[in-house]
């Protein structure tokens, strides 16, 4: 099957511009509101990766002001056709120049890590994002666990790829997103909990906390490993 980079596809972005939360994905955004509640103070927000502006959308309606940031430009213009009041932001690859320092308390990134391609990229962006955080500011980057690409989902797919076994961090894995219409497979970087951990050290980051969370039997979703398997992990760090 062909695989292919979601961020400059147009027909990935259409399909991306429909999909709310369901299935697996209500997990990754079920506990934020309590997670954001518990450790950011104020409402001053990025959220980066933004894509077709669903996380923005959602940060929005908790109160933040939030400015949506993306590399892609398919994406974007489908952010703004669904939110026509929203401030959505083309930038270049890891470039926050147009963003003051020291000045959001809240930045969001919901599986972009996943589309990184290095763990010195990923240090480079995580280090010029540590650097727009107020003292108290946190950054709650959400990321997809290395099960996820081993193991069946109520929203994706696996089982055509059982190389995704032996991937290590950095590697090439490939995954295929039932919930849409598009069903060729997408390729993410697997990176593991300690590289994870390394990396935010190396960027000036301290770890707040980790949330890993697991699906109940009571929540209506035709779950399959969700309610044993954490599919995604979300990190809360701060400044050191």
């Amino acid at each position: 099957m062909e695989s292919f980079n979601a961020y400059e596809d147009t027909t990935r972005a259409a399909a991306y511009a429909k999909l709310e939360f369901p299935g697996t994905y209500y997990l990754a955004y079920r506990d934020l509101p309590e997670i954001i509640s518990e450790h950011v103070r104020g409402k001053k927000a990025i959220d980066f990766g933004c894509g077709t502006g669903r996380s923005t959308r959602f940060l929005q309606k908790y109160a933040f002001d939030t400015v949506g940031v993306d590399i892609s430009g398919e994406m974007l213009e489908k952010a703004r056709e669904i939110d026509t009041h929203g401030d959505y932001r083309l930038i270049e690859d890891g470039n926050f120049g147009q963003f003051e320092d020291n000045a959001y308390d809240l930045i969001l990134s919901a599986f972009t890590f996943d589309n990184i391609p290095t763990m010195e990229k990923k240090f480079t962006i995580l280090r010029a994002m540590g650097r727009l955080l107020k003292r108290e500011g946190r950054i709650v980057n959400m990321v997809s666990a290395p099960e996820i690409y081993t193991n069946e989902w109520a929203s994706f797919s696996t089982k055509d790829f059982p190389e995704n076994k032996y991937a290590k961090s950095g590697d090439i894995v490939k995954i295929i997103q039932t919930d849409i219409e598009d069903k060729r497979p997408v390729e993410d970087i697997i990176c593991s909990d300690e590289d994870y951990q390394d990396v935010f050290k190396r960027a000036g980051l301290g770890l707040v906390k980790v949330y890993k969370p697991l699906a109940r039997e009571t929540e209506p979703h035709p779950w399959v490993n969700e309610t044993r398997i954490p599919p995604w992990v979300i990190y809360v760090l701060k400044k050191r």
